[in-house]
């Protein structure tokens, strides 16, 4: 069964997240779960608040771009969680996030699913999924991030959105990479599970904790990648991320370089981009 319930997401829920949650409200229809969570007050220190929908009319990605996902064919979940101090580098909670979705999937026996920097959830050569993380200042000590996480779960076979071509020629759901397709409670509970275990660790050491998993992880290592940022526009092999979540390029005209911000597009021809 495909519906969403509170209660039955609850039963995959551990003992820690259902002590530090203050709601999981679900919505048949909404224009966009992380706005809502935006919109509302933050739970208390260390607490999460979940929204999730399997119809987000106005979903928002990075730099402006939408979310796409046909009504029912996938989930649309955002968090809040309100840290109790400031975050030294709140860019690279998005890589870390990533990792978390992943180990989450993975638990699930759902298996090859890669990230691309920064944001992106890849299998198969094709666009999984996409995280959009947003801060909310509560005072000079606290800050709440607002996490959301759109993964397309059960495709028709005649879906085209139309993005993301500068990379992904296509678009690939969960159903397709797995044996045994959890229902959407079950991915909810375990998603929130791995979400709260991963803002905890990166309150405790930052993206540190994170860097060797990334490198498992990272569909742009040894890649070649064309970066335009603000100020240039880099040709490289990608050579993975420094310890602060910036990708790192190997080019030939300027040797490694560090980025924190761009567009990378891909040679599709590459061996298939698996």
């Amino acid at each position: 069964m495909r519906s969403l319930d509170t209660n039955k997401i609850l039963e995959f829920a551990t003992d820690s997240m259902r002590t530090r949650l203050a709601f999981i409200k679900v919505f048949d229809e909404i224009p966009s779960t992380n706005s809502y969570l935006m919109g509302i007050e933050s739970p208390n220190l260390g607490g999460m608040s979940v929204a999730v929908t399997t119809n987000q009319t106005a979903g928002r990605g990075r730099h402006g771009k939408t979310w796409k996902s046909p009504p029912g064919t996938g989930l649309c979940l955002s968090v809040a969680y309100t840290f109790a101090s400031q975050l030294g580098n709140l860019p690279a909670l998005t890589l870390a996030i990533g990792i978390g979705v992943t180990d989450a999937l993975r638990d699930l026996n759902i298996k090859g699913v890669k990230l691309k920097w920064p944001n992106d959830l890849v299998a198969s050569g094709g666009k999984l999924g996409g995280i959009l993380t947003e801060v909310r200042q509560q005072s000079a000590s606290t800050v709440t991030v607002v996490t959301g996480i759109g993964i397309n779960v059960n495709l028709s076979s005649n879906v085209d959105f139309g993005i993301e071509k500068d990379w992904a020629p296509k678009v690939i759901d969960l159903k397709s990479i797995c044996n045994d397709l959890p229902s959407n409670n079950q991915l909810i509970g375990q998603f929130i599970n791995y979400l709260l275990k991963t803002f905890s660790d990166y309150e405790a050491s930052g993206f540190a904790s994170f860097v060797e998993r990334w490198s498992e992880l990272d569909w742009l290592l040894g890649r070649e990648i064309t970066v335009v940022t603000n100020d240039n526009q880099f040709f490289g092999l990608g050579a993975g991320v420094a310890d602060d979540g910036a990708l790192l390029i190997d080019t030939q005209q300027f040797g490694i370089c560090k980025v924190t911000s761009g567009t990378i597009s891909i040679d599709q021809t590459q061996g298939g981009l698996k």
